[in-house]
């Protein structure tokens, strides 16, 4: 295996930075809208599902 002294490990780090490309201010907020919107769905989705379960249960073990 190769050694790097600091230098040079700190000058290619620098370089990969150089390469970031940061989303814009826009794009960051649509992103932020769409996790938000697929979190409440989700939270939706398992709220219901725990509902007919619980229903089932109580169904099978209550007769109810």
């Amino acid at each position: 295996m190769a050694k790097t002294n600091p230098l040079e490990f700190l000058q290619e780090v620098r370089q990969e930075a150089r390469k970031i490309t940061w989303p814009t201010r826009k794009e960051t907020m649509i992103t932020t809208v769409m996790v938000l919107i697929m979190v409440v769905l989700a939270s939706v989705f398992f709220l219901v599902v725990d509902a007919v379960l619980k229903w089932g249960v109580e169904k099978m073990l209550f007769g109810m």
